[in-house]
């Protein structure tokens, strides 16, 4: 599973705080890696991009006290998008929470 959560025009203290939430989703079962990235084109767009073994482990990454505390204040701010991704053959039929 992949996750990309996008952000634009970011504050101050953002590359750390991103870092801190990459540091802590590295430490959690089922995260295969997280980077912290910024676009080509677009200075003010930042991304923390994550690959997990599955939405399980994805999901439960943002359980307890610790989580709510290092990823609400960063990830609370990203642009409001859907972020989780699958391959397609994985997914199986989608349906739009919209719908």
């Amino acid at each position: 599973m992949l996750a990309i959560s996008r952000f634009q025009n970011v504050w101050l203290t953002f590359r750390a705080d991103a870092e801190g939430v990459a540091d802590f989703w590295r430490q959690r079962p089922g995260c295969l890696g997280v980077d912290v990235v910024r676009n080509l084109d677009d200075q003010d767009l930042w991304a923390i991009v994550s690959r997990w073994e599955n939405v399980g482990a994805y999901r439960r990454s943002f359980n307890g006290f610790d989580a709510k505390m290092i990823l609400t204040p960063v990830l609370g701010r990203a642009v409001d998008e859907p972020s989780a991704y699958l391959p397609p053959d994985e997914l199986g039929e989608n349906v739009p929470r919209r719908a």
